[in-house]
């Protein structure tokens, strides 16, 4: 009979071997990772950066706060000292991303069978373990940049409470003094009370809402490259695991080979010996 051409064997017929291959090779778990990592340090640079110097901004306008000299450290040096951390992150991760994409590249069973088994050499089973090591130690890492981002996160949404309750706070006499945050020393008297021109501008202003929506941001960024982090051990684990066992069945199967070649050289030297005791 005719065989039926539905649709589904139409769309196979008009897709390229060469694009199926590709997919077969890609590793989604890594890439899937991949993606996310570069979502949220995207995320967590972008904003953080903006929401630094939008707090640099509201130093500078609402609390009246001044550029020390060179040789010292203030909360604005440390502000562009961070602005700098986040570019060396940026770069960093970038290229931390593409090495992990390389290596779930390598691990892919298509890659194996076109290019050599690279991971059962000595050399792929130390760069899997090092990985593991590494991205370890960066979820450790990001652990730290969430904890630290959600410090001015809480700040921000303590500035914004009272802002929005105003009203609520106008018999209150309370004061926004950054000697309690350590951003200034006990000397300096930089502080907003309520009641001021300058809180009511402060608070009127798109700074402050602005800059705490960027640290809301920036922290669900950290937060995502945490999960990235999670995400890569498990594939790294993985592929841990499959470097054992693969060493394992290549050395069963030299194993194999070597024994069925030594009975084989047996086999041929007895059919010798009795074909020239039958000579």
């Amino acid at each position: 009979g005719i065989p039926f051409a539905g649709p589904q064997s139409a769309i196979h017929r008009s897709i390229p071997f060469c694009c199926v291959k590709c997919l077969g090779v890609l590793p989604y778990a890594s890439l899937f990772a991949t993606i996310l990592l570069y979502a949220g340090v995207a995320l967590f640079c972008g904003c953080g950066h903006e929401a630094l110097s939008g707090t640099a901004t509201i130093l500078q306008n609402y609390f009246e706060v001044v550029r020390a000299p060179v040789e010292t450290l203030d909360v604005l040096t440390m502000i562009d000292i961070l602005k700098y951390v986040i570019y060396g992150v940026a770069a960093a991760f970038f290229v931390y991303g593409i090495l992990l994409m390389v290596e779930g590249f390598f691990t892919t069973g298509a890659i194996r069978d076109l290019y050599g088994d690279f991971k059962i050499t000595a050399c792929g089973r130390c760069v899997s373990a090092w990985f593991i090591m590494l991205t370890y130690i960066f979820f450790l890492a990001w652990l730290g940049v969430t904890a630290f981002t959600s410090l001015p996160v809480f700040m921000y949404f303590n500035i914004w409470t009272i802002c929005q309750n105003t009203t609520v706070v106008e018999g209150a006499n309370l004061c926004l003094d950054l000697r309690q945050f350590g951003m200034v020393t006990i000397g300096e008297e930089r502080k907003v009370c309520t009641g001021s021109e300058k809180f009511f501008k402060m608070c009127e202003s798109n700074e402050l809402d602005m800059t705490f929506h960027l640290f809301v941001c920036a922290l669900a960024g950290a937060g995502a490259a945490v999960i990235a982090m999670v995400h890569y051990l498990m594939v790294l684990s993985a592929n841990w695991a499959y470097v054992k066992d693969a060493c394992r069945m290549q050395k069963y199967e030299d194993i194999k080979s070597k024994e069925e070649q030594e009975l084989h050289d047996i086999h041929s030297t007895r059919s010798k010996e009795r074909l020239n005791a039958y000579t």
